[in-house]
């Protein structure tokens, strides 16, 4: 009997995180635990597409996982002590131990705010989201060995802090879950604008990013902003198809083929949006999602509702303000109100030193201009936005948007 492959790659990731909650909660150790988790997903890949998936796959990874963690503790030289230990730690109740689902606590331990924003990510991609370090060195492109420090570096770090494998008190919960949302985030915009090599996004980290927030999502049903995040997610993915064309050039929005855009995101997006906006607190992931289910329900570029879009990053600005928001503000008001004026809001940020060497403030001032009619200026700024970012495919259609301009621009004259 024979399994497919890439079924059982999903649901390895799917029980990951399950798998190393119960083993962490009942042994404690949390760095000894995910490499004996990673080691137990590693046989199942190996043996269930020829051998088949057992009919529990869950206690089957738990048992492997469990007897790889205590056999290496046994070899060590205080395997007597360890072993009283780990007697000590064994739960009373075995079988309500393997029910629990420890998902979010195991979220909120991987975005502990003792860790930088980078072993977050790290951490998050491997622990929760079961993928190997090979696969998160890959996207992010570094080395498979400087991933294998920064992860290494993160559970040392948990264990020396000495977070107990719990829950956040109720006090520390909403800046905690803001955290593992922002990580999320991160993973997602990572994959959808990488921001180096010769791709313009990776689709496996966004489907990573979209299928972790979903299971979030799933555990905390009542969170508007986490359902915001899935909407904002599923609402932007959706273009994913037609960004590029056949040659893995960017295709900007206005110019995309609308009927190639994932119709079924857009409505999940659109029904979670319509679902939590006016039910609590407006958060910065609604507003998004809000914008982004705009753009999506528009038939054409032409029929953007721009109004709108600019009310909406009005509000986001005063919700979550940000050089970002008010870049991508500078856009709505010169789609809605003219591209002078959206230079003039732009012209806030040129003393900003967040911005500095960011391509998207010259990338859109860029824009403006050539809306403005000044292709001279928007010449100079395409090109120093392609200096700018590492993104091959970013280079190249700003630099192409300059040489078209320069051509323009000669034949005027």
């Amino acid at each position: 009997m024979t399994t497919d492959r890439p079924g059982v790659e999903g649901l390895l990731r799917e029980l990951a995180p399950q798998v190393l909650g119960v083993l962490v909660r009942r042994y404690g150790q949390f760095d000894a635990a995910e490499d004996a988790v990673q080691e137990a997903l590693l046989s199942a890949a190996l043996k269930w597409p020829v051998e088949g998936v057992p009919d529990s796959p869950r206690s089957w990874l738990i048992t492997v996982a469990g007897r790889r963690l205590v056999d290496e503790w046994r070899s060590e030289s205080a395997r007597r002590a360890r072993e009283e230990q780990v007697a000590l730690l064994e739960p009373a109740d075995p079988a309500a131990a393997v029910d629990a689902d420890d998902t979010l606590t195991l979220l909120f331990l991987c975005c502990h705010p003792s860790l930088s924003p980078p072993s977050q990510l790290a951490l998050t991609l491997r622990a929760v989201g079961g993928l190997s370090t090979a696969e998160i060195a890959r996207a992010f492109l570094v080395p498979e060995a400087t991933m294998a420090q920064r992860i290494s570096r993160a559970k040392q770090r948990i264990r020396t802090s000495g977070p107990g494998f719990e829950a956040p008190p109720e006090a520390e919960r909403a800046d905690r879950l803001r955290v593992v949302r922002q990580v999320l985030y991160l993973v997602f915009n990572e994959g959808y604008t990488t921001s180096a090599g010769p791709d313009l996004q990776r689709a496996d980290l966004t489907a990573e990013a979209i299928r972790l927030t979903r299971m979030l999502h799933r555990l905390l049903p009542g969170d508007g902003e986490t359902a915001g995040l899935l909407a904002l997610m599923l609402l932007t993915d959706a273009r994913r198809p037609a960004r590029t064309d056949e040659h893995g050039a960017l295709v900007p929005l206005d110019e995309q083929d609308r009927s190639r855009w994932n119709a079924a995101f857009i409505a999940e997006g659109v029904a979670l949006v319509s679902g939590t906006l006016g039910r609590g607190p407006l958060g910065p992931y609604q507003l998004q999602a809000a914008i982004a289910a705009v753009h999506d329900e528009a038939r054409t570029a032409a029929e953007t509702d721009w109004p709108q879009i600019l009310a909406l990053y009005e509000v986001l600005e005063r919700v979550s303000p940000g050089p970002v928001v008010t870049l991508n503000r500078a856009v709505a008001v010169a789609r809605a109100r003219g591209p002078l004026a959206g230079l003039a809001v732009l012209a806030e940020l040129d003393g900003d030193e967040r911005m500095a060497g960011n391509h998207r403030l010259e990338s859109v001032r860029a824009h403006l201009l050539e809306l403005a009619g000044d292709h001279a200026g928007a010449h100079g700024c395409y090109l120093r936005a392609a200096a700018m970012t590492a993104s091959l495919p970013e280079q190249r259609y700003l630099t192409l948007r300059a040489a078209a301009l320069a051509t323009r621009t000669s034949s005027e004259h």
